[in-house]
């Protein structure tokens, strides 16, 4: 039978393998994380993790899902609607996202890094997360839907798509034929995104 916790230790241990988690996860990674080093001064068995964590990778989701309103409010409600122009707001979306990629030692862990965006993605439970609040996602998905008159005439997902396919690029920046014109060419591709997913062709007369 698993040990029995008060909710007060549940708390402390649990804030204990979220602290040696987010520690870990950004410095060495999930692969090289193992269940010893995680309950490493919480006073509990390995297969005790087991009690509040059904896996590494589940307490890897748990902690981006901490910051999920946090990253939302820096790429959606400081980006993406800080003013009412679509072109302008979806520019800013991508710089703020890029920038949060890069800097964010959580997420940008798993995309300098895809197996372990693999091994986290499997885990994941699209119900809770799309259910989440602060959803940056879900976020967005809004805007495309309120701005589709402002928007190119094409699926919200393939614009969803076009800029997933912008956030890549970072991952690739080495493999420019001159790496050093990276900032240039990223703002470059930006400018040209967002004005290309913001113009509409004319819609045909009727005959």
């Amino acid at each position: 039978m698993p040990p029995a916790f008060s909710a007060e230790e549940r708390a402390r241990i649990t804030g204990l393998l979220m602290a040696n988690g987010r520690r870990l996860f950004t410095t060495q990674g999930l692969r090289k994380t193992s269940l010893e080093d995680l309950v490493a001064g919480t006073g509990i068995a390995k297969s005790t993790f087991y009690v509040f964590f059904d896996s590494k990778e589940a307490l890897y989701l748990e902690l981006m899902l901490t910051q999920m309103a946090e990253v939302k409010r820096r790429v959606i409600d400081q980006a993406l609607l800080g003013g009412p122009d679509a072109r302008a707001g979806l520019r800013r979306f991508l710089h703020a996202t890029i920038e949060e990629l890069t800097t964010n030692p959580l997420y940008g862990r798993l995309m300098t890094h895809p197996e372990e965006m693999e091994a986290v993605t499997r885990r994941l439970d699209p119900d809770r997360v799309a259910s989440a609040p602060e959803n940056p996602v879900t976020a967005l998905a809004a805007f495309l839907a309120r701005h589709g008159e402002d928007l190119v005439d094409a699926d919200p997902a393939v614009i969803t798509g076009v800029l997933q396919a912008v956030l890549l690029v970072p991952m690739h920046r080495d493999r420019l034929a001159d790496p050093d014109l990276y900032p240039k060419v990223l703002d470059l591709l930006i400018d040209i995104v967002a004005t290309g997913l913001t113009e509409r062709s004319p819609r045909p007369r009727p005959s």
